[in-house]
């Protein structure tokens, strides 16, 4: 059975499938959100953050969400915008970590052992049938 939520930006009741925190109403003007900030950057590639919301219409923090969901890549060295790395502060063009951070986390991640379940031995188990014998 489906689980049933509020939406997160309008708060209407919808059905939640596991995949987002919005309705699909929410989803969709979302989806046209990203489009118009894409191509207003694309055509702009200079715009500041502050530019781009105030032609498109759409949130700073909305554009930022998108470059942090890798979304939307800051292109060219000249460049204003530039966000920072959650782990080192470094300046990034998309993503939430800088390229050496991810080497890390992926290395500490593969150095880490996952521990086994023990395995339990059949003499530990306890079977009904032999008990009735």
């Amino acid at each position: 059975m489906a689980e049933i939520r509020n939406c997160k930006q309008c708060g209407r009741i919808f059905q939640y499938t596991g995949v987002t925190q919005i309705c699909s109403r929410c989803h969709k003007k979302d989806d046209e959100e990203y489009q118009m900030v894409k191509e207003y950057v694309y055509d702009h590639r200079g715009a500041t953050i502050t530019e781009i919301s105030e032609e498109t219409g759409v949130d700073e923090d909305r554009i930022l969400r998108y470059i942090r969901a890798g979304k939307l890549e800051i292109i060219g060295e000249d460049s204003s915008i530039l966000i920072q790395c959650e782990r080192c502060g470094k300046g990034i063009r998309t993503g939430r970590f800088c390229d050496p951070c991810i080497a890390e986390l992926r290395s500490g991640l593969a150095g880490t052992k996952v521990e086994k379940k023990k395995e339990v031995s059949v003499r530990n188990k306890m079977f009904t049938a032999e008990r009735k014998k």
